[in-house]
């Protein structure tokens, strides 16, 4: 079985005046991440870790913040665009693990509704997405609650 893999990463500012968005998940919160598109960091760093395990390149190549078209972009649907373009040259995923971090809002009452978004997205079944909510412990941009960040490592394995 031929296998690669791939890591992600990325890190978006909290601002009041956007929802916050985590694996296509709305979650209550007083602030929320901004960016070009949705800024769902979770998704971003799972695309990056698609791509990088097969030397793609990374989401700005693809999704560049300096084209209208993704603005305020939906990162599902940006995530099965990636999902089809790692298919397309022969690749599935075997499995995803990711950890979200975050000093608020508590995550763990949404993880089963993100698996279960970014699974359907990705055709996989939610066992073969992993995410953990940890805090920075107050240290760090994320620990001054100055933004979010998130990290992903995704296997692939040839179809």
């Amino acid at each position: 079985m031929n296998i690669r893999i791939g890591n992600g990463y990325d890190i978006h500012q909290l601002s009041f005046d956007r929802r916050l968005i985590l694996g296509g998940v709305e979650i209550p919160h007083d602030r929320g991440l901004l960016g070009h598109s949705d800024a769902d960091v979770l998704t971003h760093a799972i695309m990056d870790a698609m791509l990088g395990a097969l030397s793609l390149g990374d989401i700005g190549l693809y999704f560049p913040p300096t084209d209208p078209q993704w603005k305020g972009a939906d990162s599902l649907v940006l995530l099965a665009k990636v999902n089809r373009l790692i298919g397309d040259r022969g690749w599935q995923i075997g499995n995803i693990d990711s950890v979200v971090v975050a000093e608020r809002p508590k995550l763990k009452p949404h993880i089963q509704q993100m698996r279960s978004r970014l699974a359907e997205v990705l055709e996989v079944q939610p066992e073969q997405i992993g995410i953990k909510a940890t805090t920075n412990e107050k240290l760090g941009p994320v620990g001054r609650e100055e933004g979010i960040a998130a990290y992903a490592v995704a296997l692939l394995q040839q179809s």
